[in-house]
């Protein structure tokens, strides 16, 4: 329940700025529990009418909030409770599903972007020649609501023909390859690296500027070991513990 509104004065004349005040109080009001992992926080204007302050005030002390990791601004949704870090599990078999169900979460992909490309890079990756006609695929993945990556993967056009409709309804690569007649793959190879976030990445995993991600580059293969997935996954670097394994 939040907390008693009786208890909510500020010291205005402690010397102590006000939006300072008012981010201490509402990170301790989340540490004691008032406001759970994933939970709404109060608008700005009804922390503006608790506090006797303004909106500029109470939004500058949330920003400071998202600055520590500690909740998460949606622009014309409001402010909510960061959960903890999903551990995510990478080895020879990467599921998106698989790691955010085993973290009691709720997996969600939404495809954001198909095209037809010529890329040499990623051809040379999936052993195909250099003017291959390739799908490049956009996906935003989630739990509980929450973006966690946005995902770039190429696939050879002529062996995924519809993949674009399957991904449509499904929002999963690995229901995409089962539609295909594909019923397990592999990863082959994965590479971690790390970058400031830019700003198109920031607008779709709903971060502050200057946050970090963590950039994964992996191929994928089928049963038989030819590759059918070159991946660039960018995850928010504060929601995810990458954990390598075999």
């Amino acid at each position: 329940m939040p907390p008693d509104p009786d208890r909510s004065s500020i010291d205005r004349s402690s010397g102590v700025s006000l939006w300072r005040q008012i981010a201490e109080r509402i990170e301790r009001e989340i540490a004691a529990g008032a406001y759970p992992p994933g939970a709404q926080l109060p608008s700005e204007a009804e922390y503006s009418e608790r506090f006797g302050v303004n909106r500029h005030t109470v939004r500058r002390a949330l920003a400071v909030l998202a600055e520590r990791g500690m909740v998460r601004s949606v622009q014309g949704r409001g402010s909510f409770v960061e959960e903890a870090p999903l551990r995510y599990a990478i080895g020879r078999r990467v599921r998106f599903s698989e790691n955010v169900i085993a973290a009691g979460r709720s997996p969600r992909g939404r495809l954001i972007g198909v095209a037809t490309v010529v890329d040499a890079e990623p051809a040379r990756r999936l052993a195909l020649p250099p003017r291959t006609p390739l799908l490049r695929v956009e996906l935003v993945s989630s739990a509980n609501a929450v973006p966690l990556s946005r995902s770039t993967s190429w696939f050879e056009q002529a062996r995924f023909e519809g993949l674009e409709a399957e991904l449509h309804r499904t929002g999963s690569v690995s229901r995409a390859f089962a539609a295909h007649g594909i019923a397990d793959y592999t990863r082959l190879e994965t590479v971690i690296s790390a970058r400031p976030v830019d700003p198109a990445e920031q607008e779709l995993l709903e971060l502050p500027a200057g946050r970090a991600v963590l950039v994964v580059d992996a191929v994928n293969a089928d049963a038989g070991g030819r590759p059918i997935q070159v991946q660039r996954t960018r995850f928010a670097a504060d929601r995810v513990h990458l954990i390598v394994g075999s």
